[in-house]
C-alpha cells in the first residue's frame, strides 16, 4: 500500500471521528430546545452521518410528544361500526367491503359503545355455522381515551397493554372518533400502506363485469362517463345526492333504489351521509 493512499485513508478517518466527536459533543451541550436538536440532526444528516429516512423518523418521533390524538383519529362520521344486535348476514357485508382487521360494536347509538370486534374471532363461523353465535361472547373491551392524549403517551399504552385500537371521546363524553396504532406509527414512519388499501384519488372498483364497489362522493359528471349513464347534473354534484333524492330520505345500509336500470345497494352509511355503494349495471 502507498503512503499516499495510507495518508488519504487516515485523513478519511480523521475528519469522520471529527464528525463524530463534533455530533457527541453536540449533544453533551444539551442542547436546550427542540429547534437545537433537530439543528443538530439535520447537521448530522448534511455530513451523511444519517439519510433522509432516518431523519424523517427522528422528526416524527420527536414531533409525535407534542401531538394530540384528535390531530390524527378517524372521525365520527367516518368510523365503520357493527350494530350489537346484528346478526352475521347483516355485518359480514360491511366488514368484507370495508376490509378493516377491528369495529367498534354499538349498542342503540353511536355512544353507546359495547367493545371491539376482531375479523379474525369470526373465522370459527366458517367451520361451525352461525347457530348459537352471539357477539356478546366474541366482543373484546374497548379502551376509552380522552381526545388530548398526547401519541407518545398512546402509543406506550399500546405497546404495554397490547391493543391496537381506542375510540375517542370529547370534553362531554360523547364518541368523536377512533384511533389505531397505525395512525400513530404513521406520523413516525410516514404512510403505512398494504394490499387492502385503495387509491384514495379512486372513486371505483370493480367486483364483476357488473357489479362496481364505488364511493358515494364521486361527481355525476365522472359517474356518466365511466357507465355511460346520462344521470342530471343539474341539482347534486354527486352519485350520494342522487341516491338521497331517490330515496326521499338518508338511507341506511342496505337499502336499495332503481334509476334508469341501475341498481344501487347501500353499504355503509351513517347519520350524516352515504359513504359506500354497490352498483349493479343494467344487463
Amino acid at each position: 500500500m502507498s503512503e499516499d493512499s495510507s495518508s488519504s485513508r487516515l485523513s478519511s478517518r480523521g475528519q469522520d471521528k471529527s464528525w463524530l466527536d463534533k455530533l457527541m459533543s453536540s449533544f453533551s451541550a444539551e442542547p436546550k430546545s427542540r429547534e437545537d436538536l433537530l439543528n443538530i440532526i439535520k447537521e448530522a444528516a448534511a455530513n451523511q452521518l444519517l439519510d433522509d429516512e432516518a431523519v424523517g423518523m427522528i422528526e416524527g418521533a420527536i414531533d409525535v410528544q407534542e401531538r394530540q390524538v384528535r390531530e390524527v383519529m378517524i372521525p365520527r362520521s367516518q368510523m365503520v361500526v357493527i350494530k350489537a344486535d346484528e346478526g352475521p348476514s347483516d355485518f359480514l357485508p360491511t366488514i368484507i367491503e370495508s376490509a378493516h382487521s377491528r369495529f367498534p360494536v354499538v349498542g342503540d347509538s353511536m355512544d353507546d359503545i359495547k367493545g371491539i370486534l376482531l375479523a379474525k374471532d369470526l373465522l370459527p363461523l366458517i367451520l361451525n355455522g352461525t347457530d348459537g353465535f352471539s357477539l356478546d361472547h366474541i366482543i373484546r373491551p374497548a379502551s376509552i381515551i380522552p381526545e388530548s392524549k398526547r401519541l407518545n403517551v398512546l402509543l406506550r399504552e399500546f405497546r404495554e397493554n397490547r391493543y391496537h385500537m381506542a375510540l375517542v371521546i370529547d370534553e362531554y363524553g360523547a364518541i368523536a372518533g377512533l384511533v389505531t396504532i397505525e395512525d400513530v406509527l404513521e406520523k413516525i414512519v410516514g404512510e403505512i400502506e398494504d394490499e387492502t388499501d385503495e387509491d384514495d384519488d379512486g372513486y371505483v372498483r370493480k367486483v364483476s363485469d357488473s357489479e362496481y364497489v364505488i364511493k358515494a362522493l364521486m361527481p355525476i359528471e365522472e359517474f356518466n362517463e365511466e357507465f355511460e349513464a346520462g344521470f342530471d347534473e343539474s341539482e347534486v354534484d354527486t352519485i350520494g345526492g342522487i341516491l338521497i333524492r331517490a330515496f326521499g330520505h338518508l338511507p341506511t345500509r342496505n337499502e336499495v333504489t332503481e334509476i334508469d336500470n341501475h341498481i344501487f345497494r347501500v353499504l355503509y352509511a351513517d347519520s350524516r351521509q352515504i359513504h359506500l355503494i354497490r352498483l349493479t349495471l343494467p344487463e
